[in-house]
């Protein structure tokens, strides 16, 4: 498989879990969301979907360009894309907790863990591709304010 094969395979799966996490926030973004106390510095509901979509594709042209190093280094590539899968189903769990379950507290702890493997990928994909591995930053730092969003969120209506 060529590597901008691999890229666009990537980036297919990427944005298909970002377009299941969306579905569950769906109904949740018109019914209980708008009845929570947010912080002043909450964005605008209409920002999310399009930084998510910018986001979910340049995680996925850096697990695809960390692919394309699977027949150089196997070992390492198959340990950093096992913790970049994990991330990327964690990424997905928090808009279950939070808007599908509709909890605050349980979405705040499993963002936490998130932050850190993200973190961690970012890690592995370095040595393997320094590209791949700078792709991921802006995601760290949106996750990054999602994280102190979700914990001020919390935090207001406990």
């Amino acid at each position: 498989m060529s590597k901008s094969l691999k890229i666009s395979v990537a980036v297919l799966i990427c944005l298909a879990v970002g377009y299941g996490a969306g579905m569950a926030t769906q109904s949740s973004i018109e019914t209980w969301y708008p009845t929570l106390i947010k912080p002043v510095f909450n964005p605008p509901n209409w920002l999310f979907a399009p930084v998510w979509t910018l986001l979910y594709v340049m995680m996925g042209v850096s697990a695809g360009l960390v692919w394309s190093k699977m027949e150089v280094i196997p070992l390492l590539v198959k340990k950093a894309l096992w913790v970049f899968a994990i991330q990327l189903i964690l990424n997905a769990l928090w808009s279950f907790l939070f808007f599908g379950m509709c909890n605050p507290f349980l979405a705040f702890i499993e963002i936490l863990l998130l932050w850190l493997l993200i973190f961690e990928t970012i890690k592995l994909f370095k040595p393997i591709d320094p590209l791949a591995s700078k792709l991921l930053i802006p995601y760290l730092l949106w996750v990054s304010f999602a994280t102190l969003l979700n914990g001020s969120i919390w935090w207001l209506n406990s």
